[in-house]
């Protein structure tokens, strides 16, 4: 597994859409910095930018690896290899090469500036630690749904509308469902709604990291009360952490069903 994730990431490393990602975030993160000196308001305007860029092209990048890479995996396949080290191998190595530019696009920026030694560094890592998760999450929903059809359009067309659900209607549909049940309390139902979209619990601790909870009202003061405190943020993490175990497993069991 390890050989297929060295392979699936230099590969990847060596493609003009990496560098195209990374430059990206290293001329964006550049032009707030020179915008502003105020490094809160910089990572307030990068977790605008990462909770809908990453999750997307951590979706595309996934589902185009796999479709692309079709004819190599029928390679190893009929070698002496098992089939979960094979994809689990494609998949760490596309999570890991979208994660690694992430950091170093918006990393070298901030390290010239001197994040490290102000009093932004924990809300700096908290913004690095989700881009990486969010990377690996949606990376990981891409490889299950291409696995799961080999007909591309709709493989391609699944794994957008999985990341349009997350990224845009989930929202859209809490809105909803809180304004018709503004009637009976809804702070635990509101709680669970946002920790089960992975994009929702990613911008909320930023933001508790931020201490600009205040500007959710009534929702930020929730959030507060239970994912403030210590044994919150450890739920919190955990279940970022089974987000990621999740499609992991989905990707293993399917597979090792599936009918090359």
């Amino acid at each position: 597994m390890f050989k297929i994730l060295k392979y699936s990431f230099y590969d990847l490393v060596r493609s003009r859409w990496t560098y195209s990602y990374g430059g990206f975030y290293l001329l964006f993160t550049l032009s707030l910095l020179w915008l502003s000196n105020d490094l809160s308001k910089v990572v307030i305007s990068l977790m605008n930018v990462v909770l809908l860029l990453c999750p997307l092209i951590a979706t595309m990048f996934g589902v185009m690896y796999y479709y692309n890479s079709r004819e190599f995996t029928e390679l190893l396949l009929a070698q002496p290899v098992r089939r979960t080290s094979i994809f689990l191998g494609q998949y760490l190595g596309v999570a890991g090469s979208l994660s690694a530019s992430w950091v170093i696009g918006v990393g070298v920026p901030f390290s010239l500036y001197g994040v490290f030694g102000s009093e932004q560094a924990g809300n700096f890592a908290m913004l690095l630690f989700v881009g990486v998760v969010l990377s690996f999450v949606f990376s990981a929903m891409a490889f299950f749904i291409a696995l799961k059809n080999e007909n591309r359009i709709k493989g391609f067309g699944l794994a957008i509308l999985a990341w349009l659900f997350f990224a845009v209607i989930y929202d859209g549909l809490l809105l909803l469902a809180l304004s018709m049940l503004t009637e009976y309390p809804l702070e635990r139902f509101s709680l669970i709604a946002s920790v089960l979209n992975p994009i929702d619990l990613s911008r909320i601790l930023i933001l508790l990291k931020l201490d600009v909870s205040a500007l959710m009202g009534f929702t930020g003061a929730v959030f507060r009360k239970f994912l403030g405190t210590g044994l919150g943020m450890m739920v919190a993490f955990a279940v970022l952490g089974l987000w990621v175990v999740g499609p992991v497993l989905g990707i293993k069991r399917v597979a090792g069903r599936k009918d090359f």
